[in-house]
């Protein structure tokens, strides 16, 4: 096949869509190989000029959620959202994560946010295993409709729980075995083991770690 002898190039000055401009981050984000795209790289790789996509969108940041990227130099993220990422990432590779996995999924943080807030990697760790092992009162989860009267706990575990249940039993399947250190691509789960819709509370003797397989496979029946 031929290749055709015209192509339509884009007229200087043409109003750009919203569509383009999104696909074109993405576009850049993955000739960068990043789960996100700062600026300056995309002012020597994009299409279109940064300040259009700031202008469309109001934001940098903006423009990267709407094109489903982690956020570029965000400041003034909280402690919580810096350890929650930190620990989506223990639990995903059952094992402390490395600085360079921060640039792949499920993280959605970049090493920047960490570095400002703790100084370096080392300390950033340092700081989400002081805060998960420790005991200070966390916001409860706010209960409605006929169950709130009879439950002294959310259904979801805190950043917290999750985090000594995950360790309680060694980022490992309370049922099969599997671990995502050993085997990339187990997903582990925090369970309850008398399930919540059964009356089941959301504390640690009532919590498992399961695997998605194993998860499933349990559906809504009571473990053991």
């Amino acid at each position: 096949m031929t290749e055709a002898p015209f192509k339509l190039s884009r007229v200087s000055g043409a109003p750009v869509s919203d569509v383009e401009l999104i696909a074109d981050l993405q576009r850049v984000a993955q000739l960068l190989n990043s789960d996100t795209v700062p600026q300056k790289k995309y002012g020597e790789a994009g299409a279109y000029d940064y300040s259009t996509v700031i202008r469309r969108f109001g934001s940098w940041n903006e423009g990267l959620r709407l094109a489903g990227l982690a956020l570029s130099n965000e400041i003034n993220m909280s402690d919580e959202r810096l350890f929650e990422n930190l620990l989506d990432l223990w639990q995903h590779r059952g094992r402390q994560p490395r600085r360079s996995e921060l640039s792949s999924p499920p993280s959605t943080i970049s090493q920047a946010p960490y570095n400002r807030r703790f100084g370096s990697w080392t300390a950033s760790l340092e700081a989400f295993v002081n805060y998960a092992n420790g005991t200070g009162a966390e916001p409860s989860t706010v209960q409605s409709g006929p169950e709130a009267a009879r439950r002294t706990t959310g259904r979801d575990p805190s950043l917290r729980l999750r985090w000594h249940v995950l360790q309680r039993d060694r980022f490992t399947c309370c049922a099969c075995g599997a671990s995502p250190a050993l085997t990339p691509g187990v997903e582990l789960h925090v369970d309850h083991i008398l399930p919540w819709s059964k009356g089941g509370e959301t504390a640690l003797e009532n919590l498992q770690t399961l695997c998605s397989i194993c998860n499933l496979g349990k559906s809504n029946m009571r473990a053991g």
